[in-house]
């Protein structure tokens, strides 16, 4: 088993990796096996916990606008 230490990961959520490679990639040399790292934690995405919690924000906001544009427009039907 290899494993290798990404420390230069160019993400913002995370500071250094420990990347198992898989058997058949061992005998690779070590500076693709740390590029491909790098690539793959740049495109990592927020953690699981971080996104629920913007997304519910922008949700209702949206929720909120709707019922407030939905509120007007009955609103004036009724004064016609």
């Amino acid at each position: 088993m290899q494993i290798i230490e990404v420390t230069d990961t160019s993400n913002k959520y995370y500071d250094r990796a420990f990347l198992v490679v898989k058997p058949e990639y061992m005998s690779l040399e070590l500076s693709i096996l740390e590029k491909e790292g790098k690539q793959l934690l740049k495109e990592a995405q927020a953690p699981s916990t971080f996104k629920p919690k913007s997304n519910l924000f922008i949700n209702t906001l949206k929720l909120l606008s709707a019922a407030i544009s939905g509120a007007g427009i009955a609103a004036l039907f009724m004064l016609i």
